[in-house]
C-alpha cells in the first residue's frame, strides 16, 4: 500500500487528506444520526400522555427540548399549544427546517469530496503522464516494460480517487435518505400530539358559521 502511495506522487497527498476528512465525517454523522438519538423510543407516546393529563409545566417542556431533535420539535409545538392549529403547524414547520439543517451538517462537505475525488485522481494521472512523456522526449522510449510500469503508476491516482469518492457518495446518499425518513416520522409524531391537544379547547382562527349565535331580534 505504501508503495502505491509513493507511486502516485504528490497528487496522492490531497487524496489522502480527503479520505481522512470523509472518514471523520462519516463516523461523526453515523454517531449523531443514530435512531435512538434522534427518535428516542416511546418519547412521542410519553409526551402525548403528558398532554392528556395536563402535565405541561415549563420545566417538563424544557427537559423535553434537550432530549433529542424529536423532543425539540414536540416542545416547540407545546410552546404554542394555546394558539390556533394553523399557527402551531407553522411553528412545527419552522423548527423542522432548522432541525433538517442541523442534521445535514457536514453532508455538503461529504458530497463535495465525493465529486472532487475522481477529479483529483484524474489530475494526478495527467500529471504523471506528462512527466513520463517529458522523459520519453528527452531519453527516448527505451525499455517498453519500464514504459508500461510508468503508465501503471500514473493510473494509481485515478484508482485512489475512485476509492475515496465511491464510499463518500454512498454514505452521502444514505445519510440524506435517513434524514428524510426521520423528518417524516417526526412530522407524524407532531401531528399526533396536535390531535391530542385539540380537545383541550385550543381556539381556531374563525369559528364555523354554524357555531355563531344569531342575536334575537327586539320584540321577538
Amino acid at each position: 500500500m505504501l508503495e502505491l502511495v509513493k507511486a502516485g506522487g504528490w497528487p496522492m497527498i490531497p487524496l489522502l487528506l480527503l479520505s481522512l476528512v470523509a472518514l471523520a465525517i462519516i463516523v461523526e454523522r453515523a454517531w449523531t444520526l443514530r435512531r435512538a438519538a434522534v427518535l428516542p423510543p416511546g418519547l412521542g407516546k410519553e409526551v402525548r400522555a403528558w398532554a392528556g393529563r395536563g402535565k405541561l409545566d415549563p420545566a417538563h417542556i424544557e427537559s423535553l427540548r434537550r432530549t433529542s431533535p424529536l423532543g425539540e420539535l414536540l416542545a416547540a409545538a407545546l410552546d404554542v399549544r394555546n394558539r390556533p392549529r394553523d399557527q402551531v403547524r407553522e411553528r412545527i414547520e419552522d423548527v423542522g427546517r432548522h432541525l433538517v439543517h442541523r442534521m445535514e451538517r457536514f453532508l455538503n462537505t461529504l458530497g463535495t469530496i465525493a465529486a472532487a475525488g475522481p477529479l483529483l485522481g484524474l489530475f494526478g494521472t495527467v500529471v504523471g503522464m506528462i512527466q513520463m512523456f517529458l522523459v520519453i522526449g528527452d531519453q527516448g522510449i527505451g525499455d517498453v516494460n519500464q514504459l508500461a510500469g510508468g503508465i501503471g503508476k500514473a493510473l494509481v491516482c485515478t484508482a485512489a480517487g475512485m476509492i475515496v469518492a465511491i464510499p463518500a457518495l454512498m454514505m452521502h446518499r444514505w445519510f440524506r435518505g435517513r434524514i428524510g425518513e426521520y423528518i417524516v416520522t417526526m412530522e407524524h409524531e407532531a401531528i399526533q400530539l396536535l390531535d391530542t391537544l385539540e380537545p383541550a379547547g385550543r381556539p381556531t382562527t374563525n369559528p364555523p358559521p354554524a357555531a355563531r349565535k344569531v342575536p334575537a331580534r327586539a320584540g321577538a
